[in-house]
C-alpha cells in the first residue's frame, strides 16, 4: 500500500509524492521513503547525518505540529530522529497534508538535540513570506518539543515502536 504525501513551502514549493506505508493508525501514518534530490547533505554539529540514498521512516500525527522522521544511512543504521516543525498535519483518505514552517529539530541517538534552520525562518519574516505570528508559533512548537524532549515525554512511544524493516 502507499500513502500520498502533500509537503507545502511557503512561498510556492510543493514536493507530492507516494511512500511505501508502514501502518495506518488514522491519526498516526507510519511510512517509509528514501531521502533524494538534497543539493548537499545535511550535517548536524559537524556530522553527516541526512544524504541521497538515506532512507526515513516517518510519522505523520494528523492535528500535531510536527512530523518525524526516523533517519538510517544505506547500511540500516540509525543517524537520529529530524522533526520538521509544521503549521497543520492534515488527513483526508488517503492523502496526508503538511505545511512546513522552515524550522526543524535534529536528535542524534545519545539525544543531543539541535534546533536548524533558525536562519531560513528569520529569512522568510524578512521578506514577508511568513508574518510575525507564524513566526512566533514556529519558535512556541520548537521550544515546546525541546522542552518535551528533557523532560523525557518527547518523541512519543509509537516512534521506537517501528524499524526500518516494519514493525518489530
Amino acid at each position: 500500500m502507499k500513502i500520498h504525501l502533500i509537503y507545502r513551502r511557503v512561498p510556492n514549493r510543493v514536493l507530492e509524492r507516494c511512500d511505501e506505508l508502514i501502518a495506518d493508525l488514522g491519526e498516526v501514518v507510519v511510512a517509509k521513503a528514501k531521502f533524494e534530490g538534497m543539493l548537499a547533505p545535511l550535517r548536524v554539529n559537524g556530522v553527516e547525518v541526512i544524504k541521497n540514498g538515506y532512507t526515513m521512516v516517518y510519522f505523520a500525527f494528523v492535528g500535531e505540529n510536527y512530523d518525524i522522521l526516523k533517519v538510517y544511512d544505506e547500511n540500516g543504521e540509525f543517524k537520529g530522529l529530524y522533526i520538521d516543525v509544521l503549521a497543520y498535519t492534515k488527513r483526508e483518505g488517503n492523502t496526508i497534508e503538511m505545511l512546513d514552517l522552515f524550522l526543524d529539530i535534529f536528535i542524534f541517538p545519545g539525544g543531543e538535540a539541535f534546533l536548524l534552520d533558525e536562519d531560513e525562518l528569520e529569512m522568510a519574516l524578512n521578506y514577508g513570506l511568513i508574518d510575525r505570528e507564524t513566526f512566533d508559533f514556529a519558535y512556541r512548537i520548537a521550544r515546546g518539543i525541546l522542552e518535551k524532549l528533557k523532560r523525557g515525554e518527547f518523541p512519543p512511544k509509537i516512534v521506537w515502536e517501528y524499524e526500518l524493516e516494519g514493525r518489530e
